[in-house]
C-alpha cells in the first residue's frame, strides 16, 4: 500500500524535478492541479552571503498552497517534493537537509547516490524518501539505505536516463520490492500513466512535457523546440556531464556541435560543487525525454494536468470494457 502522502492524489503522478527548469511557479501550479510538483533544492540559487533562496522558495510554496487549500477545502492541493543531488561534489547538501527538514518537507527525492543521513533526515522530520535508480542493483542498494520508495528511470527519460526497457526494469524490481515504485521514461499521455501501472508501477514521474508550459523556467525557445520536436530528435550522450543523458538535436546543433558526431569530443566532468551556480559551456544544450511526440503547444500546467487526467480515465473506461 501506497504511504498515505503518495494516496489520494487526482492521478497518479509526480511531476520529476528538472535542472533549472522546476521552480516555486511551476511547482504551485503542479500541487494545485492535483499532482505532487517538485523542485532539485540546487535550482535555488544564491550568492555568498545572501540569504538562502532555498528557505525562500519552500516558504512561498508552502503559504501559497496552505492559501489553496483553505479556499478550496474539498480540492486540497497535492503534496510537494524536493529533490537533493546526492553527489560528492554538492557542498550545499548538509545545508540543504537542513533547510528541508527545517521545512518538513513531506517528500524528499535522492538522485545519484544513496546517502543513509539523507533518508534519515526526511525522516526524522515526518517525510518519506524516494530515490531514481536506472537497475536493480542500484534499487537494492537504496532501499538497504533507508529509500521508501524507488523511481525505476528507464529508456527514453529526459536528462540522465537510463538504458532498460521500462518492462524489464519494472519487472526485476518488482519481483522482490512491494514499497512504492514510480516509472520515468516517456511518459507524456494520461494512457501511458495507466500503461505504467498495468505493468506493475504504481505512480508515474512526468518530466518533459512541462518544459512547454507557461510556468516553467525555461527560455521561450527550449520551449518551443519541445513542440516541434518529437522521439527521433532525442540524442543521448555522455558527453555535457559525464553521465549518460538524453538531450534535444536541434540545440546541440544550435550550440556548434554535430549531434551524429559527439564521440570522442571532450567530455564534461559531473560538478555539483560551488561553482555549479555558474553558467556552464553547455548550459544551451537542452535535455528532453523520448515523450515529446505528445506535446503540441506551449500552455498552463493546469491545462496539460487537466488533458492527462481526461486521457487517464478514459483509457481506464477503455480497459474495463476489453
Amino acid at each position: 500500500m501506497l504511504p498515505p502522502i503518495l494516496q489520494n492524489l487526482r492521478i497518479p503522478v509526480i511531476a520529476s524535478p528538472m535542472f533549472i527548469v522546476s521552480g516555486p511557479d511551476l511547482v504551485i501550479a503542479q500541487c494545485k492541479a492535483g499532482i505532487v510538483g517538485s523542485f532539485p533544492a540546487l535550482n535555488a540559487r544564491e550568492k555568498d552571503g545572501e540569504p538562502s533562496l532555498l528557505d525562500a522558495w519552500l516558504t512561498r510554496i508552502e503559504e501559497e498552497l496552505d492559501r489553496h487549500n483553505q479556499a478550496n477545502p474539498d480540492h486540497p492541493a497535492a503534496p510537494f517534493a524536493v529533490n537533493q543531488i546526492v553527489h560528492r561534489s554538492n557542498a550545499r547538501l548538509e545545508r540543504d537537509i537542513e533547510i528541508c527538514h527545517r521545512h518538513k518537507v513531506p517528500i524528499w527525492i535522492t538522485s545519484l547516490g544513496a546517502r543513509v543521513e539523507v533518508n534519515q533526515a526526511a525522516h526524522d522530520c515526518g517525510g518519506i524518501a524516494l530515490h531514481d535508480v536506472i537497475n536493480n542493483v542500484f534499487a537494492k542498494k537504496a532501499v538497504e539505505k533507508g529509500a521508501d520508495g524507488l523511481i525505476a528511470v528507464a529508456a527514453g527519460a529526459g536528462g540522465h536516463a537510463g538504458p532498460q526497457s521500462p518492462f524489464a526494469l519494472i519487472q526485476e524490481i518488482r519481483d522482490w520490492f512491494d514499497g512504492p515504485l514510480l516509472l520515468s521514461g516517456s511518459i507524456a499521455t494520461g494512457r501511458a500513466v495507466l500503461a505504467a501501472q498495468v505493468m506493475g508501477a504504481d505512480l508515474a514521474y512526468i518530466g518533459s512535457p512541462f518544459i512547454a508550459t507557461t510556468e516553467a523556467n525555461a527560455q521561450d525557445d527550449y520551449k518551443q523546440m519541445i513542440v516541434d520536436s518529437t522521439a527521433g530528435d532525442i540524442v543521448t550522450s555522455s558527453l555535457f556531464t559525464g553521465v549518460s543523458g538524453n538531450y534535444l538535436a536541434p540545440s546541440i546543433r544550435k550550440a556548434g556541435l554535430d549531434p551524429d558526431a559527439l564521440e570522442g569530443a571532450d567530455a564534461s566532468a559531473m560538478n555539483f560543487g560551488e561553482g555549479s551556480a555558474k553558467p556552464k559551456a553547455w548550459s544551451t544544450i537542452w535535455g528532453a525525454g523520448q515523450g515529446i511526440g505528445a506535446v503540441h503547444a506551449v500552455e498552463p500546467a493546469a491545462t496539460r494536468i487537466d488533458r492527462l487526467a481526461t486521457e487517464y480515465h478514459a483509457a481506464k473506461g477503455a480497459v474495463s470494457r476489453l
